[in-house]
């Protein structure tokens, strides 16, 4: 029997909630399978062990998680601690650090979910966001001259490289054309006339390795409106570190919201463990009170089976998520029901166990 080695990082907040019931559903899971199984090594870094040592996670940390297959992460971020130490010292270390270098995003609305678009359905809304994860706008890079004085000065360098560009457009290409399906690419050309005209210069190039794949290029406040108004456009979609964390969120916003979004830091070349985590953040005034929504980190446990080579087990992840929601079964506040944290991950497993 195949055993995985799974680090499991609860994080803040609500986080060590919501990893209980994500690892729940992966035991569960293994049982039901009986090809593979699960040992999980929990690691307690996040912002309190910053408010302990002064760093969110030890220095030899990536050397550390190095050797497991995969990555849960339960959410980053706590009242005391600036957001740009949390998510600096922890997040973008692990996704850098492990060359991460695409987000997988779905945005899916499921039956029985709450969309505030009038009259869209599941049909409408079934697309999955590639969003570059290591470089672009979220580089780190800049300057800050003159602090406190009338000559202040505030720099922030976007980096687009070709390597980086290139490789995360060529896995949305292949992407779109295993499974079918048209590809967005999301840019903002007109108006940052270097960083991403090239991003655009670099799509096309790529592009002529896949004449079978349907493209479309959108600036970014063009696609914001047209996922409100027509989200059924959209398949496959593709962009910038920036651009993809603002959209994906108001893809979550039309899909169920936060409570049901879920997304994957992948090395697709598998030299690293790649990470899974619900998106929904922190949400600190929730934590410790047994009320948060743990499906997006169920969610996000089936795209770590999904890497790990169990499809199957992806898809009757998402199924069974569906069927909580059209059966109003299990479900926490947030999504109209009663359940507590621990209570909607019970009634998960129970409906899983039915469909096998």
């Amino acid at each position: 029997m195949k055993t995985y080695q799974i680090a499991v990082i609860p994080g803040d907040g609500i986080g060590p909630e919501v990893m209980r019931e994500a690892v729940k559903v992966l035991n569960a899971v293994s049982a039901l399978d009986g090809g593979f199984n699960f040992e999980f090594t929990e690691y307690p870094w996040g912002c309190e062990y910053y408010l302990k040592t002064g760093e969110m996670m030890p220095e030899d940390g990536l050397e550390r998680l190095k050797g497991s297959d995969a990555i849960l992460l339960g959410a980053v971020g706590y009242p005391g601690v600036p957001d740009h130490i949390s998510l600096r010292g922890l997040l973008l270390k692990l996704r850098r650090g492990f060359d991460q270098y695409v987000n997988l995003r779905p945005v899916k609305l499921l039956e029985g979910a709450p969309c505030p678009l009038k009259n869209a359905g599941p049909e409408d809304i079934d697309m999955i966001f590639v969003r570059e994860n290591s470089e672009g706008e979220y580089s780190g890079q800049g300057a800050w001259l003159y602090p406190d004085s009338p000559q202040e000065i505030v720099i922030q360098d976007a980096v687009f490289s070709r390597k980086g560009c290139e490789r995360v457009i060529r896995y949305a290409y292949e992407l779109a054309r295993r499974e079918g399906k048209t590809l967005t690419s999301i840019s903002k050309g007109n108006a940052l006339n270097y960083s991403m005209v090239f991003w655009d210069q670099v799509f096309e190039e790529v592009g002529r390795d896949y004449p079978d794949v349907e493209t479309q290029s959108l600036l970014v406040d063009a696609a914001a409106m047209f996922m409100i108004k027509n989200p059924k456009r959209f398949q496959v979609v593709v962009t910038s570190n920036l651009f993809g964390d603002i959209l994906t969120d108001l893809g979550a916003s039309i899909s169920g919201g936060m409570g049901l979004a879920a997304g994957a830091n992948l090395d697709p070349e598998r030299r690293y463990p790649s990470m899974f985590e619900p998106i929904h953040g922190s949400a600190p005034r929730m934590a410790g009170k047994g009320i948060a929504n743990p499906l997006a980190s169920i969610w996000a446990a089936g795209q770590l089976l999904d890497h790990l080579g169990y499809p199957q087990w992806y898809t009757r992840i998402v199924d069974t998520i569906e069927k909580m929601l059209k059966e109003n079964n299990g479900l926490t506040k947030d999504l109209g029901g009663s359940a507590s944290t621990s209570a909607c991950g019970d009634a998960f497993v129970a409906m899983l166990s039915d469909r096998i």
